[in-house]
This record gives C-alpha cells, structure tokens and sequence, in this order.
C-alpha cells in the first residue's frame, strides 16, 4: 500500500478530537473527573506533600530534624552526611512507590476509557459511561504488559548507552591517559550520550505514540502493538511529535510551575493551605485535567488518521456500515480526502 502525501497537521488533529469531546461533552467530563482530575492535582500536590512529610520539623519519619538537608535519607549516625546520602530512607521509597503506583494506575485507566469514548465517538456511534468502564475489563492488563515491555527496552537502551561510556573510559584509561570525574572530556562525552539518548527516546517515543491506542482498539498488547504503532505512523511522524511536543511541554510547564510554586510557598509556616494558593491549584489541575483529556482524544484520532492514511480505513468501514453512505468528520481543508464508502 503506498502512501501518498497529505497536509494534515497539529491543528487538523486538535479540532478534530475538540469536536469529539464536545459532542459528548457529559460523559468526558464524567470520565475526566473520575481519572484525569485526581491525577494531575496528585502531580501538583505530591511535591509539597512529600516536602512537609519529610522537612517537616515534626516530622515522624525524621529522627533527627536539625539535618534537614539530607531529611530524605537515614543513617545509624545523623551527624555524618556521607553514610545519610547512602542510605535512603525506606519511608521515602515506600511513598514514592505507592504514589507511583497511584499514578500509573490512573492513567491506564484514562487511557482505556477514554480511547475506547474518542474511538467509537469518532463513528459516530453512541457514547455510553457504562461501556466505557467495561472496556477497561479487556484492556488493562494488556496495556499494563505494554508498559512494561516499552520500559524493559527504554532500560536495555540506557545499558547500552552506559556501557558504551564505561568502555570508552577504559580504553582512554587503557591508552594510558588518566581520567577523572571532573574532566572536561568526560563531562563532554556524557553530554553528547545523554543528547543521543534523549533523541532515541524521543524516536521511540514519536513511534510508540499510537501503541496505547492500539491495544485499546485493536486488543494487541506488547511487542506487537508497539511495531504496529511503527507501522501506521511511517508518514506522520511529524504530526506524531508535533502532537507529543505540544502537549508535553504545556502540561509539563503547567503541573511543574504550580508544584514548584507550591514548594516555595509551602517553605513559610502554613502559606500552601491559603485561599489563594488553594484556588491555584485547583485551576491548574482543571486546566491540566482538560490538556490530558484532549491529548489522549487527540491520539485517537491520529490513530485514525494513520489508518486512513495507509488505506485501511475505508476498508474498516464499509464491513461496518454495509448498506449505507459514510461521510467521515475528515476536514477537507487540511486532509485532502474524504473516506466515502457507498454500497448497493
């Protein structure tokens, strides 16, 4: 199947999955509040909360609080800093594993929801709450496998990178020139392995953006939803990352300005529980809670536009809606198709 070219960019994308989400504007929200809501006011709050639990004067996990400055770690002698940066304190990992698992568990359940809303919105078809929910019977271990599989290679990549430097080293140190952590060569090697491995996450990342999507819809998971995700976004990757970027930095700047604010404002006795600071954070999380929603809405559709793109759309369609003449919600303005199927 050849790909031809098109002209469909980021805007095409966002008014796109902005009409879906408005159409059924009620039960979005329903599902927003449910998943997206206490997941970015915890991406807000988590910051501060772990700054008062473990600086805290009173702190109860902080044995010692004339040494705040290494608060997050623990040792059998407070006054020697270097074992307390070498043992870290188990009720910090505990916190930072439970809430971790808190997040994760939020946002697979967004996903499912909401990618199974915005596909079945994008036909047309009717959006119910209930089938929603079930859809996350089906696709939640598969999308947890398909974690797990893109963190394993995510980690196989930063071995490789590691000991790429590592060999590096040795052979500088081989060649008879000695190497120190505060050489200019090495800092300068760990900067360009850092960029490269930055810009390989980021290809992965443009490649894999479809794969949650995918086992959603399709019910493929793993290895294979990640190399079908390669597939169908060949020709648009472009799109894919200027999707990733824009949501990415917005959300981030978003939840990582509040928290920081938080941070410092928590450092004065009581600043973080005013009124003012409380209503900031409850309108970030509004607006990062409507950012979440619409890039997960926004990758539906570009999901669907890769199919349409390799062909394959057409096809889904007219086995759907035999017997009836389909006018897909495509603009003619930034896609030049339109998917129309007529069957006799």
């Amino acid at each position: 199947m050849s790909v031809y070219p098109h002209t469909l960019n980021l805007w095409g994308v966002l008014s796109q999955s902005k009409r879906i989400i408005n159409a059924h504007s009620r039960h979005f929200l329903a599902l927003s509040v449910s998943f997206l809501l206490p997941l970015s006011f915890s991406l807000i709050i988590y910051p501060t909360l772990q700054n008062a639990l473990f600086h805290s004067d009173s702190n109860l996990f902080q044995p010692h609080p004339t040494h705040l400055s290494v608060s997050f770690f623990t040792s059998t002698d407070p006054y020697d800093p270097i074992r307390n940066l070498t043992q870290p304190d188990p009720n910090f990992l505990l916190l930072l594993l439970v809430y971790t698992l808190f997040a994760v568990l939020l946002s697979l359940l967004a996903l499912a929801t909401i990618s199974y809303s915005t596909f079945h919105g994008f036909y047309g078809r009717p959006v119910k709450l209930v089938s929603s929910m079930k859809s996350v019977l089906y696709s939640f271990l598969p999308l947890v496998a398909t974690l797990i599989v893109s963190h394993v290679i995510y980690a196989f990549i930063v071995l490789l990178f590691g000991l790429f430097v590592a060999i590096v080293a040795q052979c500088v140190q081989f060649l008879g020139f000695e190497v120190g952590y505060d050489s200019n060569y090495l800092m300068g090697l760990a900067a360009f392995v850092g960029v490269a491995l930055v810009l390989v996450f980021m290809w992965l990342q443009v490649n894999w953006s479809l794969a949650y999507v995918i086992v959603v819809v399709e019910s493929k998971w793993g290895y294979e939803a990640l190399r079908r995700s390669a597939y169908l976004v060949k020709g648009m990757r472009w799109v894919a990352l200027s999707v990733l970027l824009f949501f990415g930095v917005l959300i981030g700047l978003l939840l990582g300005g509040c928290s920081s604010f938080l941070v410092t404002v928590g450092a004065a006795s009581g600043g973080w529980t005013s009124f003012g600071v409380i209503l900031q954070m409850v309108v970030s999380s509004g607006f990062a809670t409507l950012l979440m929603l619409q890039n997960i809405a926004a990758s539906v559709v570009l999901y669907m536009y890769c199919k349409a793109l390799h062909g394959e759309l057409a096809l889904d369609i007219a086995e759907e809606f035999a017997r009836e003449y389909v006018y897909l919600p495509f603009d003619n303005e930034k896609v030049p198709h339109v998917v129309c199927v007529v069957q006799g």
